[in-house]
């Protein structure tokens, strides 16, 4: 999760906002909040000199510092964007318990309960002492408070939408963390993410015994090759040996919860989001590579769960936070581009109406359920729900000679099978990078194609658009001679070979043919049955596995091929899996070994990708 940087105080200036118009305008105070078990949470607030009126509270709750420190130290940017410090809001930011200056002990994702004595508390209840202070003390307020964050600020937006105060009237939580083990972060279903687990704990995860406004050095990893830092650690338990030397809690917590128990289940916010109150605003992007999983079903948790609430959700085709702040119009993401300033569209028609709305009473809001950019021919669509009514379900299948089709094979006895060694795993890029890069989400896919333990199928140049709206199925009828593997399955853009190039194209990238990854997602093959009980593959014996792809919405324009590939190493993205069935967390280097797998394409095992077509537009 990478906390956002401020914008620039030129460009600020330029758009009516920046360091100087913000003490201008706007005056800083720092309080310490008292919380209902006495524990005091460091609060920095920005109020209007303006005084001729009142103003609604926005605030945002954060683990990453509400730096600068110092009533007479100025950010040089307020709100989600400028437009906001320019309409005139009490803008407050708080760092969350137990980080920075505030008291208390931290706790990833803490836990939501939903019983409480009176002096115990939770992020919900935080929000609530935090606003109950703020509506009581601060003059000048109009009695109404909003919240946003991005990313982990984002999933104290959705924890402060929990049981919230009555001055809560929206909230807009932004790429929220919902689950760290099924699809944000660190595990997709179940699979770990090691490279951006890794990079994100020694950055967040170092230990603060006292309040403290100072940070240290950052981790050096001593080279830039990302594949090959990660690849000579070898088992996961060498990382606390050679580099975290037990010094980050967090880290040694997922070392012992290698499956989806009570630890990972308790930090799940999803069934908490009951009876929500607050209008919801819940922003995401098609190509956030940390948490698209959490916009999704944040949305879709609050909608089952709280079936009065004004739910409303929005995604453009950004990668994490692209949309946030002021500096990224969101015109592009590595080598696709989207034909339009989609971050500018979002701030200015849709984040900043819905807050005047709501916080300020101002205006008709004319937005939908559903604001969706539609990939591939780049434009906006408004839905009156998600995935939209209109979605039909289809089902690609894998064909003979890599070919992928709508209707079902007729063969008795067909597979493809390549050997997957966890000493030479598919790379997730084929560029150096030291971590999980943004552009992986919409990368070049033909190195993986050449690939002999990558297995490609495609359809033909389609004849006409194809969209694809909402959640993306594989079902995979497997055999392995291992006792444990990863099946990863890409959804795949395969461009027209005389495609035009990018202009500007400084790297000089061939956009003919481009392979252009829409969405990917591993599956760790122990949890087939379950992912609070892992069981072992029979070798030799074919074996099911199903699951869930985040949704798309993305259109396969004329000419162009869809293609789906399946593999069983994404790395460093996804941690080796040693394909034998052993606590991959305490592996031995004498665990990893290669194996053979099989992918059945037959009746009645035919594998294949589900997916949702919507039709002609």
């Amino acid at each position: 999760m990478r906390f956002l940087a401020a914008l620039a105080t030129a460009t600020g200036m330029a758009l009516g906002q920046g360091m100087e118009f913000i003490k201008a305008n706007y005056t800083k105070h720092e309080f310490e909040i008292p919380m209902r078990d006495g524990v005091k949470l460091y609060t920095t607030v920005f109020t209007p000199k303006d005084t001729s009126r009142t103003y609604p509270i926005l605030m945002n709750r954060t683990p990453y510092s509400l730096r600068p420190y110092g009533v007479d130290q100025y950010r040089d940017s307020l709100g989600p964007h400028t437009g906001f410090a320019k309409s005139g809001y009490i803008f407050v930011y708080q760092d969350v318990r137990g980080r920075w200056a505030s008291e208390g002990k931290y706790e990833h994702v803490r836990p939501h309960k939903p019983s409480k004595a009176a002096r115990e508390f939770d992020e919900s209840t935080d929000t609530y002492d935090t606003l109950d202070w703020l509506v009581k003390n601060i003059p000048g307020n109009n009695g109404r408070a909003g919240m946003w964050g991005i990313s982990y600020p984002g999933f104290y937006a959705a924890m402060g939408a929990i049981d919230s105060h009555p001055s809560l009237k929206a909230s807009s939580p932004q790429a929220p963390v919902a689950d760290w083990f099924i699809g944000d972060d660190f595990h997709h279903n179940g699979a770990f993410f090691l490279a951006h687990a890794f990079n994100f704990l020694v950055r967040a995860d170092k230990p603060r015994p006292e309040p403290s406004k100072e940070d240290g050095p950052p981790f050096d990893h001593k080279t830039p090759d990302g594949y090959q830092f990660f690849l000579r650690i070898g088992p996961l338990a060498n990382a606390n040996e050679r580099f975290l030397k037990n010094n980050f809690p967090f880290w040694n917590d997922m070392m012992r919860h290698a499956n989806y128990d009570e630890f990972w289940q308790a930090r799940n916010i999803r069934p908490h989001l009951k009876a929500v109150r607050p209008a919801i605003l819940t922003v995401g992007g098609w190509y956030d590579a940390e948490d698209l999983f959490g916009a999704l079903k944040v949305y879709e948790a609050i909608g089952k769960q709280s079936p009065g609430a004004d739910n409303r959700l929005v995604m453009g085709p950004w990668y994490h936070g692209q949309w946030g702040g002021n500096s990224n119009a969101g015109e592009s993401l590595g080598n696709v581009h989207f034909n339009s300033k989609t971050s500018d569209y979002y701030r200015e028609k849709i984040e900043l109406p819905f807050f005047e709305h709501y916080l300020k009473g101002k205006g008709d809001l004319d937005l939908p359920a559903a604001s969706m950019f539609e990939t591939g021919r780049n434009q906006w669509r408004k839905h009156d729900a998600w995935p939209p009514r209109l979605a039909r379900d289809r089902t690609l299948y894998f064909r003979a000679e890599g070919k992928l089709a709508w209707d079902p094979p007729a063969e008795d006895a067909a597979f493809d099978e390549y050997v997957s060694d966890p000493a030479k795993p598919v790379p997730t890029v084929d560029y150096t990078a030291i971590g999980m890069t943004r552009e992986y989400m919409t990368d070049d896919q033909r190195f993986a194609t050449s690939r002999p333990d990558v297995l490609t199928y495609q359809t033909e140049a389609l004849k006409e658009d194809v969209t694809l709206a909402g959640p993306l199925n594989a079902v995979l009828h497997v055999s392995v001679t291992g006792t444990d593997a990863d099946f990863v399955v890409k959804l795949v853009d395969v461009f027209p070979d005389n495609h035009p190039d990018n202009k500007p194209n400084p790297r000089e990238v061939k956009m003919g043919g481009y392979q252009a990854l829409v969405r990917g997602e591993p599956f760790r093959g122990r949890f087939r049955r379950s992912f609070t009980a892992p069981v072992p593959f029979n070798p030799g014996q074919t074996d099911k596995i199903e699951f869930e792809l985040p949704d798309v919405y993305h259109t396969f324009r004329r000419d162009h091929r869809i293609m789906v590939q399946v593999q069983s190493s994404w790395f460093p993205l996804v941690d080796r899996n040693p394909q034998k069935f052993v606590d991959i967390y305490t592996a031995r280097e004498q665990d990893f070994q290669r194996a053979t797998h099989r992918v059945y394409r037959q009746r009645p095992a035919a594998s294949a990708l589900r997916v949702k077509i919507l039709p002609g537009l």
